[in-house]
This record gives structure tokens, sequence and C-alpha cells, in this order.
């Protein structure tokens, strides 16, 4: 039961991450392509990078 609320959090974060990725106008759809599949792809590590690298600068 813990895994799955630890998955589905991770899922939302995930998908307001991606919906806010692509929300920005100032930033290239390649990059967007990019942080998407990474987002998906290493949700938990993909997230932290986002939230403390990338969130900033975009």
């Amino acid at each position: 039961m813990i895994g799955f609320l630890v998955w589905l959090v991770g899922v939302i974060c995930c998908i307001w991450c991606i919906k806010d990725v692509w929300s920005k106008n100032n930033v290239d759809t390649l990059i967007k392509i990019i942080l998407t599949i990474a987002l998906l792809a290493f949700s938990w590590i993909g997230l932290a990078v986002y939230y403390f690298i990338i969130k900033d600068r975009i």
C-alpha cells in the first residue's frame, strides 16, 4: 500500500512538472521534449533535478 502511494505521488508530480514545462513559451521545443522524457523515465530523480535546477531557469 505504501509503495502504491509513493508511486501515485510520483505520477502526480511528474504530470504537474510536464504541464509546467509545456506551458512555458520561452523554452525551445527540443528542451521540452527532453525534459518530458527525463521526467517520465526517471521520475523521482527527474523531479528533483527539475525542482532544484531547472525550475528557476525556465
